[in-house]
C-alpha cells in the first residue's frame, strides 16, 4: 500500500476490523451527559426499528377472540395441530376503531398494557408489495422478487423496493432527508446495534453501530500517559495526506470514529443512567438494545442530535417446528424489553418524541405444517409504540382467516397484504419531518398505492 508504513498497516486493520465509526478514545463527561440528558433538544424526534428476524407468525400474535372469528381461526388451526392457542389463553384487546375483539399472545401482557393505555397501535396484514394487488393478479405473476425468500424479503422490508436488488434502505435514504437537523454537530441519524445492514444505508448516510453491551473503546489508548500518547500518535498518522485513495478513505473514517468515540463512550458507560433502573431487572439481548437506545436519546443534548434512527434485532422466528415454545420465549423476551423502553422515554421525558415499530420478513401460512410448526407466507401483523402514536387501535384490514379465502394469495393461508410497507414507513415518515416531496426519493413505489399516510400518528 503507497505511502503506508507498517506502524500505519497496524493501525488501519484494527480500524477495518471495527464499525466504521467503532474507534474510541476516552472523555470523561459523564456529568456534562447527565446534565444535557435533562434538556429537551428542539425538535427532538426519534424512530426505534426492532427487527423480528425468521418471519414472525402473525397469525399466533392477534388473534380474533369472537366466536365466529376464534371459529374460522381454530377451524385452520385445531388443536391437534400443535400449534393452537386456546382462546382462553388470550391475552383480550378490542380496537376502539372497530367495536370487535382480537386477543394477543399470552406473553404479551406488557403489550396489552400499552395497548389499553392507547400508547400502541396494530397495524394489520401488511407487507412488500409492487402495487395494490388482487388474487387474480397475483395469480399472473404481480408479484415482489423471491416472495418468500428470507434474505429477499428481509431486504425488501428494509429497503421497500420489491422489484430489484436494492443497494439502500429506507431507513439510511431517510437519514439522508433529514440530516439537515443535525448539521450543527454532525452527528449520525442512524444507529444500529446489529452492525451495518441494509435498513440503515443510505445515499450518504453511514450508520453509527454501537456494541450491545461493553465499552465503546479502541483498547490500550486511553487511561495512562502512555496510550495517551498512543492515540496521539494514531491521531497524528491519520492526519497525514496520501496519494493512494483507500489511505485517504480510512484515515477519514478513522479520525471521524476517534472523534465520535469521545462523545459515545462516556454515555454508553456511564453508570448514572436515568433509565438503568428501568432495565435493571432484564438481561435480554432485545432489552441490552434497547436500554443502549435509551441512554443515547438521554444523551440527546451532548450529542446535538435532533433526529436519530435506531436498528435493534430480535431472532429467530422462523419456526417450522416446535412453534407453540419457540414464539412463547420469543415474545417473553420482546414484550418486557419494549414496555421497558417506553417507560425509559417517559423517564426522560420525550415519550412523545420516540416511536417504536416493528418489522419481520413477512408472516407465516395460517395452514399448519407437520412438526408444529408453519412455512414461510406474506401479509403481517406490526406493532407500533409512543405516546405520538394513535393508540388503542388496529390500522389496515385484518384478512379473513379462510383457508383459499379472498384474502389468501394461495390455498394455505399466505394473505395478500392490503397495506404496503411503503405506506407503513411514509406515515412514520412524515411524523418524523420529511415533506410530501421528499417521500418519494425515500419510497420511490409509493405513488403506485392510494395514501401515503395510514393516520396512526398524531
Amino acid at each position: 500500500m503507497k505511502n503506508a508504513n507498517p506502524g500505519r498497516r497496524a493501525f488501519l486493520r484494527n480500524v477495518g476490523a471495527m464499525s466504521a465509526f467503532g474507534l474510541a478514545s476516552r472523555l470523561d463527561f459523564v456529568n456534562l451527559i447527565a446534565e444535557a440528558g435533562a434538556q429537551n433538544a428542539p425538535d427532538y424526534k426519534a424512530l426505534v426499528c426492532v427487527f423480528m428476524f425468521g418471519g414472525n407468525d402473525g397469525n399466533n400474535t392477534v388473534i380474533p377472540i369472537d366466536a365466529a372469528g376464534y371459529g374460522q381461526y381454530a377451524a385452520a388451526r385445531p388443536a391437534s395441530s400443535g400449534i393452537n392457542l386456546a382462546q382462553a389463553s388470550l391475552l383480550p384487546i378490542e380496537p376502539v376503531n372497530l367495536g370487535m375483539p382480537f386477543g394477543l399472545h399470552s406473553a404479551l401482557p406488557e403489550l396489552q398494557t400499552l395497548f389499553a393505555q392507547k400508547k400502541m397501535a396494530i397495524l394489520a396484514n401488511v407487507g412488500t408489495l409492487l402495487q395494490p394487488t388482487t388474487q387474480s393478479q397475483y395469480n399472473a405473476g404481480v408479484r415482489p422478487l423471491s416472495l418468500y425468500s428470507h434474505a429477499d424479503q428481509q431486504s425488501q422490508w428494509q429497503s421497500a423496493i420489491s422489484s430489484t436488488a436494492a443497494g439502500t434502505g429506507w431507513g439510511g435514504r431517510l437519514a439522508d432527508k433529514v440530516a439537515s437537523f443535525n448539521a450543527s454537530t454532525g452527528f449520525p441519524v442512524v444507529t444500529s446495534l446489529d452492525g451495518t445492514v441494509l435498513f440503515t444505508t443510505g445515499t450518504t448516510t453511514v450508520p453509527l453501530t454501537i456494541p450491545v453491551t461493553g465499552s465503546f473503546a479502541l483498547s490500550g489508548y486511553t487511561g495512562s500517559a502512555a496510550a495517551n500518547a498512543r492515540l496521539a500518535a494514531a491521531q497524528q498518522m491519520l492526519a497525514q495526506g496520501s496519494s493512494n485513495t483507500f489511505v485517504t478513505g480510512a484515515n477519514a473514517i478513522g479520525s471521524q470514529a476517534l472523534q465520535l468515540s469521545a462523545t459515545v463512550n462516556p454515555i454508553l458507560t456511564n453508570t448514572n443512567s436515568t433509565v438503568a433502573p428501568i432495565f435493571a431487572s432484564q438481561k435480554t439481548s432485545t432489552a441490552n438494545q434497547l436500554f443502549q437506545v435509551a441512554k443515547m436519546i438521554e444523551a440527546r443534548a451532548a450529542t446535538g442530535a435532533r433526529r436519530q434512527i435506531f436498528f435493534v434485532q430480535l431472532g429467530s422466528f422462523d419456526t417450522h417446528g416446535d412453534q407453540i415454545n419457540r414464539q412463547q420465549n420469543l415474545f417473553a423476551e420482546l414484550s418486557p424489553a419494549l414496555k421497558a423502553f417506553y417507560d425509559a422515554t417517559v423517564a426522560l421525558g420525550v415519550s412523545a418524541q420516540v416511536t417504536t415499530f416493528t418489522l419481520s420478513d413477512f408472516g407465516r401460512t395460517f395452514q399448519p405444517a407437520s412438526g408444529g410448526g408453519t412455512d414461510h407466507a406474506w401479509g403481517n401483523h406490526h406493532f407500533i409504540i409512543g405516546d405520538s402514536v394513535k393508540g388503542g387501535s388496529m390500522y389496515g384490514q385484518y384478512p379473513q382467516l379462510i383457508l383459499g379465502g379472498p384474502s389468501d394469495a394461495e390455498a394455505e393461508g399466505r394473505w395478500l397484504p392490503t397495506t404496503a410497507v411503503d405506506q407503513y414507513g411514509a406515515t412514520l415518515a412524515h411524523w418524523f419531518g420529511v415533506g410530501s416531496t421528499d417521500l418519494g426519493a425515500v419510497f420511490p413505489n409509493l405513488a403506485t398505492f392510494p395514501t401515503s399516510d395510514l393516520g396512526f400518528m398524531s
